[in-house]
């Protein structure tokens, strides 16, 4: 059985907290080529196929619309985790005896990657089998090179089997609203069907179960507390508003431009690639990072569903049904941009980019310089001190956006940084959605 490293606590075992913000290698036994990013068996190679399953969901039609897309990416990063250390050895004993050379474990990197993608992305294969080619042709052809696409082919076609298991295949019930005060409720302009319904549910990755870590409840509607959230987001968060500046709407315009868990993958390939990691570093912070984000969803839809809590639009053009003098109801208030279809408590954006900030933190530093694009907006970028102030930002713009209440960023905040910091000092990453203990 491949595995992630039975008995590895992944960054933590690997590598110390910031060490790689100097470049400095892991301490693995074998394969640490870190003199380019961009030679054969690097970290290069981790960053190419992150980028191909990128390309392959901006594809329209590519995603099936109710499996959530850090799915895909954490069994990717785990198949190429896995696949690089049952060569090398760095996480685990090798169980099928492969030499430890750079070519072996470049090409079991690629080949998982391939076979994962065109398991996940059939009507893609072409994409996954044109990056297997590009990739392959720097590898010179020898017993070494066909005894990693073994390792890697074995490993993809185990993962994809177990995690066939996890119910993401499920269809989703029907999702009816409730009708107190508070409840959610579709949204305006669309009036969408909610999204993920189900996915609380799935097997997660690391977590051993979606509601781990859930959120304390949120305070009611009816107190005050709400009340002075709630007022914070209708003043800032009004698309006409007065009172949010030139720079909270450019951040609450750019953050919601593109899958927040796009942005945070495209963080790390600048990372890897600007450490010129090798490839056991590139292929365990990707591990870490989607392993991370995989849970997180899954904690933050078990979350949202379990507390079922209103938008920001709703509760303000309805908020005299709540009863709270403090809540002054606008039934002409509109957000900067349109909600997303889901319920508001926790805040997606904080939880994604707070566990990605806990896990690159733990890796790069935690004074890091970080500059972040977005696909959606070629041309801009927005420049940080560190992982962390980027996370912030990116929490706060839902808020600036008119999407969340305080309450419901700090409740993501809280979530995402917990998952994160279980992941990263698991030692279950061998279950992948395997029996729980």
């Amino acid at each position: 059985m491949f595995t992630l490293g039975t008995g590895t606590a992944l960054a933590m075992a690997i590598v110390p907290a910031g060490a790689w913000a100097a470049g400095t290698a892991a301490p693995a036994k074998a394969d640490q080529v870190v003199a380019s990013p961009f030679a054969p068996g690097s970290g290069q190679l981790v960053v190419d196929w992150n980028k191909a399953l990128i390309a392959i969901l901006g594809t329209p039609g590519a995603q099936p619309p109710a499996i959530h897309p850090t799915r895909s990416f954490a069994i990717l990063q785990a198949a190429e985790y896995d696949a690089v250390v049952s060569v090398t050895r760095a996480g685990h004993p090798a169980p099928l005896g492969i030499q430890g050379t750079g070519r072996a474990s470049a090409a079991a990197a690629d080949q998982a990657a391939r076979d994962v993608l065109a398991g996940l992305y059939p009507a893609q294969a072409t994409i996954a089998d044109t990056q297997l080619a590009t990739e392959l042709a720097s590898i010179p052809d020898g017993p070494a090179k066909q005894g990693g696409l073994r390792v890697g082919h074995a490993v993809a076609t185990q993962l994809l089997a177990l995690r066939a298991r996890d119910g993401s295949a499920e269809s989703p019930v029907p999702f009816i609203p409730g009708t107190a005060p508070g409840d959610y409720q579709l949204t305006p302009p669309g009036f969408a069907s909610p999204v993920f319904t189900n996915w609380g549910a799935i097997t997660p990755f690391v977590l051993k179960r979606g509601s781990q870590f859930r959120p304390v409840p949120p305070p009611p509607v009816s107190s005050a507390a709400y009340a002075r959230a709630l007022a914070v987001v209708q003043s800032l968060g009004q698309d006409t508003s007065t009172t949010r500046t030139a720079g909270q709407t450019a951040a609450g315009r750019f953050w919601g431009a593109a899958p927040i868990w796009n942005v945070w993958n495209e963080v790390t390939q600048d990372q890897v690639s600007v450490h010129h990691s090798s490839l056991v570093q590139a292929a365990t912070v990707f591990a870490a990072l989607d392993l991370t984000l995989g849970d997180t969803a899954i904690g933050l839809y078990d979350a949202k569903y379990h507390y079922q809590v209103w938008r920001p639009v709703t509760a303000i053009r309805e908020g005299a049904i709540t009863g709270n003098p403090a809540i002054v109801s606008n039934p002409d208030w509109s957000p900067l941009t349109n909600t997303a279809a889901d319920p508001s408590y926790p805040g997606a954006h904080s939880g994604f980019s707070f566990a990605a900030a806990t896990v690159l933190s733990a890796f790069f530093g935690g004074h890091q310089p970080v500059t972040v694009h977005s696909g959606a907006l070629p041309g801009q970028a927005r420049a940080f001190g560190g992982f962390f102030a980027a996370a912030t930002e990116a929490a706060l713009s839902r808020t600036y956006a008119g999407q969340h209440t305080p309450l419901d960023d700090r409740a993501g905040r809280i979530l995402g940084a917990r998952i994160a910091t279980f992941v990263l000092a698991s030692v279950a990453f061998n279950r992948l959605g395997g029996d729980r203990k």
